[in-house]
């Protein structure tokens, strides 16, 4: 069947408008963290192993890293596990650490692997227990309020922060012609494992691996202004700006501050782009308008 007129030049438009994009990342590391509504419906997780796969094949080599919140909620309820948290991190004893990984590690990780590789792509699943790729320490929280004299310390189990990334190993898949798909599950000094959250994870793996793109996948269209507008084309003084005036704020912080890390150590730029949206990823990166908001360092 051959399109009609109209049609036809909707789709010369589209491969003309992504043409220089394509030119110019071939070659380049994207880090892309994927979570949130873009791993529940069908028709997105679809959408999204296409956008990987098609990055590759055109020369583009992506990095995936993964959450699971939702999914880890799910069966500590199953399981009659009791979930607290604190300033917005899950408290991660001995018991819920096991189920942290048994759902990111093999749950969800396999699961994306599987729709990568089932829509013509080599995706291999990984932890950061494989070859040590994510080093971890336990991280400290802090809380203190007018009334004490210095901050309490509260404990919130193997919660942990990157302390480094085997960029080596990542590498060498790369290079290899794989997809890395990686759960945000780091390996202390000990062997102990550690619960990070992904955006960061997904931060420290840009940086080590001096990415050109880091692209964090959210259930919001982008930052907005106070008055609901999309904000984008951002340097990193006027998020600092935004975040000093309350126009950013809550859970978006630890997001952005991600962002302003990653983009501060070196990777080109940094997009929070709206998941929601189908082939999100490859409007972002192949259009002239994308997604959502684009923060660089100039």
């Amino acid at each position: 069947m051959t399109l009609n007129r109209q049609d036809a030049a909707h789709v010369a438009e589209v491969l003309t408008e992504a043409l220089p994009y394509i030119r110019r990342f071939v070659g380049q590391t994207l880090v892309i963290k994927y979570g949130g509504h873009a791993m529940e419906s069908e028709e997105l997780k679809n959408g999204f192993a296409r956008d990987i796969v098609l990055m590759k094949a055109v020369g583009i080599n992506p990095v995936v890293v993964h959450g699971g919140g939702p999914q880890i909620g799910d069966l500590l309820k199953r399981l009659n596990i009791e979930s607290r948290f604190v300033d917005g991190m899950r408290v991660t004893d001995s018991q819920t650490m096991d189920v942290v990984e048994m759902v990111l590690g093999g749950l969800v990780n396999k699961s994306i692997v599987n729709l990568i590789n089932s829509h013509g792509g080599s995706a291999i699943g990984l932890t950061g227990k494989d070859a040590r790729l994510i080093r971890a320490r336990k991280l400290k929280v802090t809380r203190q309020t007018p009334e004490m004299t210095k901050p309490e310390i509260i404990d919130i189990g193997q919660v942990g922060e990157v302390a480094s990334i085997n960029k080596e190993l990542l590498h060498m898949m790369v290079q290899g012609d794989f997809i890395p798909v990686i759960a945000p599950i780091g390996v202390g000094a000990d062997g102990e494992s550690y619960n990070i959250n992904a955006d960061l994870v997904a931060g420290k793996v840009a940086e080590a691996l001096n990415a050109e793109k880091l692209l964090l996948l959210t259930d919001i269209e982008g930052l907005m202004d106070k008055q609901g507008n999309v904000l984008t084309g951002l340097n990193t003084e006027q998020v600092d700006a935004l975040i000093e005036d309350g126009t950013i704020y809550g859970g978006m912080l630890p997001k952005i501050g991600c962002a302003l890390d990653a983009v501060q150590a070196g990777v080109r730029s940094a997009h929070i782009i709206d998941g929601r949206v189908p082939n999100a990823v490859l409007l972002e990166i192949f259009t002239d308008s994308g997604v959502g908001t684009l923060i660089t360092n100039s």
